[in-house]
């Protein structure tokens, strides 16, 4: 059940969306082995005039970049699993936008089983019942 919350330098598209949804619903399912159907995963558009790395906006530097992170309840995975997935995840968003800024980012936030649910009720009832 986890929410990711997605900035990217790009201007929206549907296309766009639906390329980097699908990335993430794919990683996601895959390598952090969470249900594709208690995803969710909202996506931000950043002009690349309001986006600044080291004191320049990403419309001079010329490159593109993105942040994302993702809330997973705690001690769901190892640390092999999610390095892969932050090594893949920039990866497929270097291929989706192209030259990529080094300084794109990718927080996995582990949260605790009580405090942290959907549909009314917390991950630690979910587990017990």
């Amino acid at each position: 059940m986890p929410i990711l919350n997605v900035k990217v330098s790009a201007t929206k598209s549907r296309e766009l969306t639906k390329q980097i949804s699908g990335l993430l619903l794919e990683l996601t399912t895959r390598i952090l082995k969470k249900k594709p159907e208690v995803t969710a995963i909202a996506i931000e558009f950043v002009d690349h005039d309001s986006w600044i790395i080291g004191g320049e906006l990403l419309s001079e530097l010329k490159k593109n970049s993105f942040y994302f992170d993702i809330k997973i309840t705690d001690e769901t995975n190892t640390k092999d699993e999610k390095a892969q997935y932050i090594n893949e995840a920039f990866a497929g968003f270097a291929k989706i936008l192209g030259n990529l800024h080094e300084e794109s980012y990718i927080y996995i936030q582990d949260v605790k089983a009580a405090s942290y649910g959907f549909g009314g009720y917390t991950q630690e009832y979910r587990y017990h019942h």
